[in-house]
């Protein structure tokens, strides 16, 4: 596949394809972003700090990076983003007025993947770059398709486990709140006893459907996180913003309609909700996070199920304070 028939095949999320330029000499920039402007998003940085920064927040598709800047070389910037899970599988190409062999090996031993000469030829760095941004897309096409829950067409527990990472670190860099919430289709068991696991399975495929019809920004993720558990990660999203959602939610699933006669609270299919929302610090871990949030769903099972339950960690008063329960 070429790039056209990749970007076809598997559109990119957040809209044109990135392309990060990283030089200290603006007339460097300027040549490539000739290049590049009418096909591409072309982002900028004049120093190694800024394309860390540029790559954290904005997350190119490929850089072109200059390897000597003042500061930090362009050697360092591609070790720490090979470094850091949020950047590693950036491809990096490295421009250069002087390859020599010991460079060059130096370079694709800490995770570039491409030299390019300066002055640079447009046709050559075109080309170079249109190849490794193909090869970066079929790479993120299999990582998807080992990331999608096969019933369900949801993200996958791998994919869940992968994403809260990710949202963990960036809401700790930003000071900012994350919510989980952990779901689980009540009853399901005499559901299955009673129309069979064939209809039991159609009934997981609609709930993730109204999840995700219900969990749709762009950073937000829906998974299935086993059997009839889904799992939703809300990032920046405080405990009143994620009350809203959580209430989305449990309409939309109840909007479905689907009966279920086994159920002893009703005779529709409904989900129990629990919540934990927390801005994450040093002193806490995601798997702390999700435990709070499986403590609640446990409580809302408990308590009669199709309700929510949930807890806000982000201030300090006891537990029973910080509790909640909505239905």
């Amino acid at each position: 596949m070429n790039l056209t028939q990749l970007l076809d095949a598997f559109p990119h999320p957040v809209g044109p394809l990135r392309i990060l330029i990283v030089d200290d000499q603006p007339v460097n920039i300027r040549v490539l972003h000739q290049v590049f402007r009418d096909e591409f998003e072309v982002l900028m940085a004049t120093s190694g700090e800024q394309a860390i920064t540029v790559c954290r927040e904005q997350r190119p598709d490929i850089i072109l990076l200059d390897v000597i800047m003042p500061g930090i070389s362009g050697h360092e910037v591609c070790r720490r983003l090979k470094a850091d899970p949020d950047t590693r599988d950036i491809p990096v190409i490295f421009v250069t007025s002087q390859i020599e062999e010991a460079e060059e090996a130096q370079g694709f031993e800490i995770g570039a993947v491409d030299f390019i000469t300066k002055p640079v030829n447009p046709v050559i760095v075109s080309a170079r770059v249109r190849t490794h941004l193909a090869l970066k897309l079929q790479s993120d096409l299999l990582r998807s398709i080992a990331m999608i829950d096969g019933l369900t067409k949801v993200s996958n527990r791998r994919k869940f486990d992968d994403a809260l990472a990710i949202s963990w670190r960036a809401c700790q860099r930003e000071g900012r709140p994350l919510s989980l919430v952990l779901l689980d289709l009540d009853y399901f068991k005499q559901f299955n006893d009673r129309y069979g696991h064939q209809e039991g399975d159609n009934c997981l495929i609609a709930v993730a459907g109204a999840l995700s019809h219900s969990v749709r920004r762009p950073h937000d993720l829906v998974a299935r996180y086993g059997g009839e558990e889904f799992v939703c990660i809300l990032p920046d999203t405080d405990a009143q913003g994620t009350a809203g959602r959580v209430a989305e939610i449990q309409a939309a699933v109840k909007a479905l309609g689907i009966e279920h006669q086994g159920s002893e609270i009703g005779n529709l299919v409904t989900i129990s909700l629990g919540v934990a929302t927390q801005v994450p610090t040093s002193d806490s871990t995601p798997q702390a996070l999700l435990a709070a949030a499986d403590r609640q769903l446990y409580r809302a099972k408990q308590e009669g199920r199709d309700r929510v339950c949930a807890i806000d960690l982000t201030s300090p008063p006891p537990e029973d304070a910080r509790s909640q329960k909505y239905q």
